[in-house]
């Protein structure tokens, strides 16, 4: 196997911002609180056991008794919920949309590395406890970017109409998705096991909330993790203050302008609205606004006075739903949580937060980029090996890639910078002499230098381009084996189901993927399964 480490800052996949938070750059450091090694969860613990309210540990409890009554719990699972109920209790945690059939790869990543931290931060700090919590987008209302998922470059797609939050979805239809699905399967044991945990996860529940929840718990549950539905009214009610805030004072619209203003070097992922909360039902999830002192539900005819509306949020808080701005305020009021680990977009928006979470006098948590990785099988590496190519290799856009190794692979010498640099000198003697005699020749000169200049480069590119044919044999093996370990000139881990793998790998792919990832290192993993 290539032995070369890829950092997230190298691999090309990350932007300017991401990178300049994994090198702790000083430009961002006013912008979160901790960054994330191990030694800093000390303080954050110190921290988060203070300012956190422990009266909502019983309240979150008493929801998850609730949601996990259908469904199996492992012994792991139920020990961890019940250690929420106790002080020395804190979580960490990690939020993902309900994609279909999981999506792409990085909804395992984003679980283990929640799970690998939970029992990192135990093994540091035995006297505290520490749950890893996967929360639900359950009232993400973007079907479009959940209703598929890849499988050998093949898309299954759920068509359905949705216009309310995912989570309260109904999974009719989804028979239609697993007979495709079913016979692009083979007949091992593996595949079995794919097929029933469809079955058994889509067509046995009746929203895709618990659909979801049987999904994740069924992966996972031998390692305690803790699935939440924050869709819940019990829960809501921890909100209440905070949306009432929103409504009235539109402090986080204040606050992470005033943020975004300071980050104007860097692409700003999200932008908060003037109110950042959603009124929902079963088929609507549409924006507040307020228009001439009435709150207007947008795109419906519903309309209330603000007494009406406070009202409306006392009795029926699970009528409103936080945006991408207050959904982070929404999991940090209810869980005793220390750190979030999301995606390198995730962390780019939850920068912007902090000088909210200050006004609100809530602890701003921890900030992880999830582990990255690329699987890989024996005889992938073995190619890798036999035609020389290391993993910065494989990582490299796929044109540079091949005009590299055309170059290292070639007898002959393809870069011609010599002969320009040459050229270059003949024409500055030239000019020299031509500065003594006769300057009408200057502007002559130096039109006929531009024009060698090109004529070496067009057949510098030519030369290239004879090499390539010459070497074809082996530069369709190189990208063929890119494409394979980056579909679509991408990230694995953004195109490729998990069921892929399962059912080459089975339980061997979560139980490796547990074993090898390390969340606090910065860097990608590769795997050879």
């Amino acid at each position: 196997m290539p032995t070369d480490c890829i950092r997230y800052q190298n691999s090309g996949y990350f932007s300017t911002l991401t990178k300049d938070y994994l090198d702790q750059k000083m430009n961002l450091k006013p912008f979160y609180n901790r960054f994330p090694i191990i030694e800093n969860f000390e303080a954050q613990i110190l921290e988060k056991g203070i300012n956190y309210n422990h009266d909502n540990r019983k309240i979150v409890v008493a929801e998850l008794q609730k949601q996990y009554q259908k469904i199996v719990v492992s012994k792991a699972t139920q020990n961890n919920i019940n250690a929420l109920t106790q002080s020395n209790t804190f979580t960490i945690t990690t939020g993902h949309q309900l994609n279909l059939f999981s999506g792409p790869l990085y909804f395992l990543y984003k679980i283990i590395s929640t799970i690998n931290l939970a029992s990192e931060l135990k093994a540091k700090y035995p006297k505290s406890n520490f749950v890893p919590i996967y929360w639900m987008a359950t009232e993400d209302h973007d079907f479009e970017e959940i209703n598929y998922f890849n499988f050998k470059g093949k898309k299954f797609r759920w068509n359905k109409e949705s216009s309310g939050p995912v989570g309260r979805l109904s999974t009719d239809g989804l028979d239609a998705v697993f007979e495709v699905f079913a016979k692009e399967l083979g007949s091992s044991t593996n595949a079995q096991k794919i097929k029933e945990l469809f079955q058994n996860s889509y067509l046995k529940h009746t929203t895709l909330a618990e659909a979801t929840r049987f999904l994740a718990n069924t992966l996972f549950s031998d390692y305690g993790l803790v699935i939440i539905d924050a869709d819940a009214a019990d829960l809501k009610r921890v909100l209440i203050p905070y949306i009432k805030d929103e409504l009235e004072n539109q402090t986080s619209f204040k606050e992470v302008s005033a943020t975004i203003e300071k980050l104007n070097e860097y692409t700003i992922q999200v932008n908060p609205r003037k109110i950042n909360l959603f009124y929902i039902e079963n088929n609507l999830r549409e924006r507040i606004i307020l228009e001439n002192e009435r709150y207007k539900v947008n795109h419906t005819d519903l309309s209330f006075s603000k007494e009406e509306l406070f009202q409306l949020v006392e009795t029926h808080p699970e009528k409103f739903s936080p945006n991408v701005m207050l959904r982070p305020l929404y999991q940090e009021v209810l869980l005793p949580n220390l750190c979030y680990i999301g995606g390198a977009g995730e962390i780019a928006y939850w920068l912007e937060l902090q000088s909210y979470f200050n006004a609100t006098k809530i602890s701003f948590p921890m900030l992880l980029v999830r582990n990255s990785v690329v699987l890989a099988n024996e005889k992938q590496i073995k190619k890798a090996n036999t035609l020389g190519l290391s993993w910065a290799d494989l990582f490299s856009k796929q044109n540079d890639l091949v005009n590299q190794k055309t170059k290292t692979l070639s007898e002959i010498d393809l870069d011609l910078s010599h002969i320009k640099e040459q050229l270059k000198k003949q024409f500055s003697d030239l000019q020299s002499i031509a500065l003594q005699t006769d300057q009408s020749f200057i502007g002559a000169l130096k039109a006929q230098e531009i024009k060698q200049i090109k004529g070496i480069e067009h057949l510098e590119k030519r030369l290239l381009k004879a090499q390539k044919r010459k070497l074809a044999d082996v530069l369709n093996r190189i990208i063929q084996l890119q494409n394979e370990l980056f579909p679509n000139q991408s990230l694995q881990e953004r195109q490729t189901n998990f069921s892929e793998f399962y059912e080459k790998n089975g339980e061997l792919l979560i139980q490796t993927l547990i074993e090898k990832l390390q969340p606090l290192e910065q860097r990608f993993e590769i795997i050879q399964l």
